[in-house]
């Protein structure tokens, strides 16, 4: 039970949360609601001045701008500068979404069909015909049912007006929204803004398109427009080279797909998915696939394959050898890290403090009670925090409640936890024994410090922001150094977890493709010269340049004996002052080499090639949900040709999308974040028990648009039937017990019951 002194304390502080938002909003250091059902009326802590304008109108006030607003003329220059950085990133973030409104709207243009301004036509209530106009919009009511002399009556074009009709529209797009189960994201999508405006330019008397035009003329039009905003990337992957990804995963209905994907500097793209439900995943069967998309490429124009290390793939990589020599195959560093932090986890030490964590989680996510008393003393924020894989996910939850502790731990001291009635129990007695107890937190932290460098790696491999295989092998340094410091460099305390982290990068992600984008990327190279004579990285680059080169024994003798001299010397354009832009970690070593490399040109185009390359194969999973929206039970009729047609136009336009935010910069990364990610979902309940389901958050372009629940977390802790736990195409259920030491392995297919969602163990 907690002390009287302790529930005061709880009191007040829980009073001063009811007088706050639930916002991160920097303002709300300075100012305070005084009445918790008004929360736009808020009170300067300097001056006890009251606002009506909320939180933006305080900070206006604090910062002393805004024309209509009395100034705080005290010296806070702190508080000033804070308030007024605020309402500038506010003011940013509004202009650039209004420019991005116009310059949508601005796409749109059907006044032109075929490349000339549309004929003369005549118009409702005219019989003379006449070019459409910005007015003709206006000659018809929106109502559909309105007769035509109500039709033909004039439209007061007043503000109030304007408003009423607009509210009329939304009212019909929310019909169609409702009853056709549109997920609430989609009206957030650039295309609907785009539809929506194509729509009101075309005006009264519109005309949708029939289920004939969508899946015949439209879908072609579509399909072909696609592939004209790809042809950048077609022409990349003759410029510098590209990977093919392919991946296989069985839907809810146990169809086995098989997906084909092409990565290149520009990001990646979707060639093909194939059911192969009638035939086993065999060597051959892949090698066949394989085979036939590089010829589709060009041989030339594809420099490696990237699979997991399953050993089908392993067995058609040796086939590919035989007809391809000049083709490097790869392992997916996404999953082998993985395996690295699987590894880690299993371990006594670490497995320990998970599965107290997992326990008091599912404890709190079971009940509808103790989850809300959370949502009350974390002020609405969880404390799961869904990553792009299973272990992330750990990491990420673990390093919420380490920044959640003082709350969590004045939680469980509360007068508010103890009065629950499931707290009583031996799971509330436990959880509540977990936070309390200082040698778990200890191990959290040291946990978060092992954990860490991995999962920056992972988010390095696993994003789209550039090509990783100039950087995955020096990165993969930095973890054995960390690590042995948050150890205190005690070999007996750090020494099984580096074996971990060798055995599984040993043979995957140590080969000659990885080690010699590791010595052509100068970020490392200059920074370390000690590098050219490493011999093992030597003699990588030596077999490297025998593959790239393999018919071409000049080129060999170029690379290996007169060109690699001159980028160790620094001679000719490496010399430049300029070349000096490779010691920054966001430099670009593909674009640095074509600048600086002409003097080298036998390793120039190898170096173009191999840091142009993708390290992971993760891409080619962020189809799988798409593909099970595509086909569903009420589209099971659609062709193979169709069905691949609709994928391919989904998935390249959301990955289209998906680097344009990137290159705005627009797209936060989860794994790194600092800010707790507020998982968006729904509750599960059942009595007193629940779970919660998690969806992705908004943002993110592979589980947009499909309103399919992304993880379940939690369980329903005493139901006899628990919620259907299901996979996710990123969340990779890893094979059990894998270590491909042998050849000889026998290939385990992996048991996929959904790929839009995957059963993330609780957190």
């Amino acid at each position: 039970m907690s002390t009287p002194e302790e529930a005061a304390a709880a009191t007040e502080t829980e009073g001063a949360n009811v007088l706050r938002r639930n916002s991160d909003d920097v303002g709300w250091e300075y100012g305070v609601l005084v009445d918790a059902n008004n929360k736009d009326k808020v009170k300067c802590k300097f001056c006890d001045r009251v606002f009506q304008g909320g939180i933006y109108r305080l900070k206006q006030h604090v910062a002393h701008e805004g024309k209509n607003v009395r100034k705080y003329r005290d010296n806070i220059d702190e508080a000033k500068a804070n308030c007024k950085k605020s309402l500038d990133e506010a003011k940013r973030k509004r202009e650039e979404k209004t420019i991005r409104e116009l310059e949508l709207r601005e796409e749109v243009n059907i006044s032109r069909v075929g490349g000339r301004e549309e004929e003369e036509v005549t118009c409702v209530g005219s019989s003379e015909p006449h070019k459409l106009g910005p007015m003709d919009k206006w000659v018809r009511a929106i109502d559909p049912k309105a007769t035509k002399s109500e039709s033909l009556k004039q439209q007061k074009l007043n503000k109030e007006l304007l408003k009423e009709r607009t509210h009329e529209v939304h009212k019909y797009i929310a019909r169609w929204v409702y009853t056709h189960a549109i997920p609430f994201n989609a009206c957030d999508n650039d295309e609907f803004k785009q539809m929506c405006e194509a729509i009101g330019q075309f005006g009264a008397g519109f005309e949708p398109p029939s289920q004939y035009d969508l899946r015949e003329k439209l879908l072609e039009e579509e399909y072909a427009r696609t592939k004209s905003l790809l042809q950048e990337r077609e022409a990349e992957k003759v410029k510098s080279g590209c990977s093919i990804m392919t991946d296989a995963w069985s839907d809810r209905k146990r169809r086995s797909i098989m997906n084909l994907c092409t990565n290149c500097a520009d990001g990646t793209s979707f060639i093909s998915s194939k059911e192969m439900s009638d035939v086993s995943h065999t060597s051959e069967v892949i090698f066949e696939l394989v085979d036939k998309a590089i010829e589709d490429i060009g041989p030339d124009n594809v420099v490696q394959v990237v699979t997991d290390n399953a050993s089908n793939n392993m067995g058609a990589k040796k086939l590919l050898l035989e007809k391809r020599p000049q083709i490097f195959w790869t392992s997916c560093a996404t999953h082998t890290i993985n395996l690295m932090l699987q590894g880690i986890s299993n371990m006594a030490r670490f497995k320990k403090v998970i599965d107290r964590a997992k326990a008091f989680t599912i404890f709190v996510y079971g009940h509808t009670r103790t989850l809300e008393c959370l949502r009350h003393f974390t002020e609405g924020k969880e404390i799961i925090r869904p990553g792009v894989t299973r272990f992330a996910s750990a990491f990420l939850t673990l390093n919420s409640m380490q920044e959640k502790k003082d709350q969590l731990r004045k939680m469980v001291v509360h007068s508010r936890w103890d009065t629950l009635m499931e707290v009583k129990s031996k799971k509330g007695k436990d959880a509540t024994a977990i936070i309390l107890n200082p040698t778990f937190w200890k191990d959290v932290k040291l946990t978060i410090s092992v954990f860490e460098p991995l999962v920056k790696i992972l988010r390095l491999v696993d994003g789209d922001v550039k090509p990783s295989m100039g950087f995955l092998f020096g990165e993969l340094l930095k973890p054995k150094r960390e690590i042995k410091e948050a150890f205190g460099n005690v070999e007996s305390h750090y020494k099984d977890v580096i074996a971990i982290i060798e055995k599984k990068m040993k043979g995957r992600l140590d080969s000659p493709l990885h080690l010699t984008p590791y010595l052509l990327n100068t970020y490392y190279s200059y920074g370390d010269p000690s590098i050219f004579d490493d011999a093992t990285i030597i003699e990588g680059f030596i077999n490297c340049v025998e593959t790239f080169y393999h018919h071409d024994e000049d080129k060999q003798d170029r690379a290996v004996n007169i060109e690699l001299r001159k980028l160790q010397n620094r001679e000719g354009s490496f010399s430049k002052k300029l070349a000096r832009t490779c010691q920054n970690f966001d430099y670009n070593p593909a674009s640095w080499w074509r600048l600086y490399g002409t003097e080298t040109p036998a390793l120039q185009k190898m170096a173009t090639r191999f840091l142009s390359l993708t390290s992971s194969s993760s891409g080619c999973e962020r189809n799988w949900s798409g593909f099970e929206m595509i086909h569903t039970k009420k589209r099971n009729r659609l062709t193979t040709t169709r069905l691949n047609k609709l994928a391919f136009i989904q998935f390249n336009t959301k990955l289209i999308n998906k680097k344009e935010k990137i290159k705005a910069k627009r797209i936060s990364d989860v794994l790194l974040s600092s800010e707790t990610t507020e998982a968006q979902g729904f509750l599960y309940e059942d009595g007193d028990e629940c779970a919660l389901v998690i969806y992705r958050d908004e943002e993110d372009e592979e589980m947009e648009g499909t309103g399919v629940p992304w993880s379940v977390i939690g369980e329903a802790v005493g139901a006899e039937e628990q919620l259907e736990l299901r996979r996710s195409a990123r969340v990779r259920e890893l094979y059990e017990g894998e270590e491909f030491d042998s050849e000889e392995e026998e290939f385990q297919e992996e048991e996929f019951q959904d790929d839009e969602d995957d059963d993330v163990e609780p957190y």
